[in-house]
């Protein structure tokens, strides 16, 4: 997607918000986001550090069951290209979601391999830290807190109008998903432990959050 059409999609959608649910590692989360349909669902892949990590082979089951409106994008925390590549070349995954220390130079060079969209995640602490962001020369960025599906927010008024298509991530919930929708107008808005109970993915957590974006496109 070039950069023409991201502006114009973002301008079309600063009312349209898509919602992301991330973090799937079970089939039963499969079925969970068959039925409350958000636009995309994330897989943190191969980091054994998150207890929501899966396999490159798991994700490839999994997405096996997950309809075609939900596109399925992979987490990667400085992850080999390779790994990357293989994921998306084979159909695996809509999207690349790069959530580590990877580079302009990481980015520029997986971008000659794949036309499928690249997400950066950034960690927000300094208007400066969004300037850096705002730089990056993936598809979309993502704005984050840093910790990674802690449930905790950073300061949004940190966040400018910006002219590019973005995420937002970090401590959004049910309770407060509307104010981030209507103040911070992200494209699109990233969720995982505000739709959890104990851990695992909760279907009818998902499916409220879901119904909250939803309602909120019917009433523009």
């Amino acid at each position: 997607m070039r950069n023409r059409e991201m502006q114009e999609m973002t301008a079309q959608d600063h009312s349209k918000a898509k919602i992301k649910i991330c973090g799937l590692r079970r089939r039963e989360d499969i079925l969970a986001v068959n039925e409350a349909k958000p636009d995309y669902c994330g897989f943190i892949i191969e980091f054994p550090k998150s207890f929501r990590s899966v396999t490159a082979d798991e994700v490839r089951d999994l997405v096996k069951d997950l309809i075609q409106e939900i596109q399925p994008v992979g987490v990667f925390i400085d992850a080999p290209m390779e790994l990357v590549r293989s994921l998306l070349d084979d159909g695996t995954l809509a999207l690349a979601q790069l959530h580590g220390q990877e580079n302009e130079s990481y980015i520029r060079e997986l971008k000659t391999y794949t036309d499928k969209p690249i997400i950066k995640a950034f960690s927000i602490k300094t208007a400066e830290d969004i300037e850096k962001a705002l730089q990056s020369p993936a598809d979309y960025i993502l704005l984050d807190q840093g910790g990674g599906g802690t449930g905790k927010t950073f300061d949004w008024s940190l966040i400018p109008e910006i002219q590019r298509p973005f995420f937002l991530a970090g401590g959004i919930g049910a309770a407060n998903l509307e104010q981030a929708i209507r103040e911070i107008h992200p494209y699109a808005v990233d969720l995982s432990s505000s739709v959890e109970t104990e851990k695992w993915k909760d279907p009818t957590k998902i499916r409220q959050v879901v119904d909250i974006v939803r309602k909120m496109k019917e009433t523009k």
